[in-house]
């Protein structure tokens, strides 16, 4: 039986990851601030957080800490040398060594310091989950005309199905950049908003407002998207369906 933790394990992806290798029949340990026995802050590290490293065969990293993921990924990479870790899993995203958002650069930076780290290691980039839309429109919605990024395009996945390649991963060997893994669609923001609205029942104006710089410029030419690997199967309307409630696509 393999010893595997999770960080962010009480999380929207790490607390399905848990599920899926405790499933499996793994020993799976669960690292957030508040989960006990392995309450860790990642960004301060401590004796706890080697507590719950010592003795793992693979760690599964898919906390985001709000600020300072350079730092929690480098206490984690030093806990885990100290412990002798085989293989250390990060999640991250697709396009960030293409798209020069803050957010973007700082995953990269956290992806070398575990592929330089000394350790086995595999990195699997995703495109956006549905979960993540959802809480955008949650919030654009709010006002009676809900303003959208002109031009945009998507290509959401299902949290779950991403759950399940993590847990694929960890059972086998280091396997550095893992192919990446995107949705089943690509999409414009606005006929995904569209179907939001649509599942929950409200009515917006919506209007595309055109915006400007070197991010929005690679977020406009896909720079985040992977049309190639558009393995998911979960769609943004059966998200709907099955979260919010029945949807029809237009």
């Amino acid at each position: 039986m393999t010893t595997i933790l999770v960080t962010g394990g009480t999380g929207t992806l790490g607390r399905l990851v848990t599920e899926r290798l405790s499933a499996d029949g793994h020993d799976v340990r669960v690292l957030s601030r508040h989960a006990q026995p392995y309450a860790v802050d990642l960004r301060e590290g401590g004796s706890t957080l080697d507590a719950a490293v010592a003795g793992a065969d693979t760690i599964v990293h898919c906390a985001t800490p709000r600020g300072g993921d350079e730092e929690a990924a480098a206490h984690l990479v030093a806990a885990a040398r100290r412990a002798g870790v085989g293989h250390l899993i990060c999640i991250s995203i697709v396009g960030v060594d293409r798209v020069p958002f803050g957010y973007y650069k700082t995953k990269l930076t956290v992806e070398r310091l575990i592929a330089e780290s000394g350790l086995g290691w595999t990195v699997l980039r995703t495109t956006q989950f549905h979960d993540l839309l959802v809480r955008l429109f949650d919030t654009l919605a709010r006002p009676p005309v809900m303003l959208l990024p002109a031009g945009l395009k998507v290509q959401p996945i299902e949290v779950a199905e991403v759950a399940a390649r993590l847990a694929e991963l960890a059972a086998g060997g280091p396997a550095g950049r893992a192919e990446d893994m995107g949705g089943p669609e690509v999409r414009t923001v606005e006929s995904l908003a569209r179907s939001y609205l649509r599942a929950t029942g409200r009515r917006r104006a919506i209007v595309n407002v055109p915006m400007w710089g070197q991010t929005y410029r690679a977020f406009r030419g896909g720079g985040h998207l992977a049309p190639r690997q558009a393995v998911g199967k979960g769609t943004f309307e059966e998200h709907l369906t099955v979260h919010i409630g029945g949807v029809r696509r237009a």
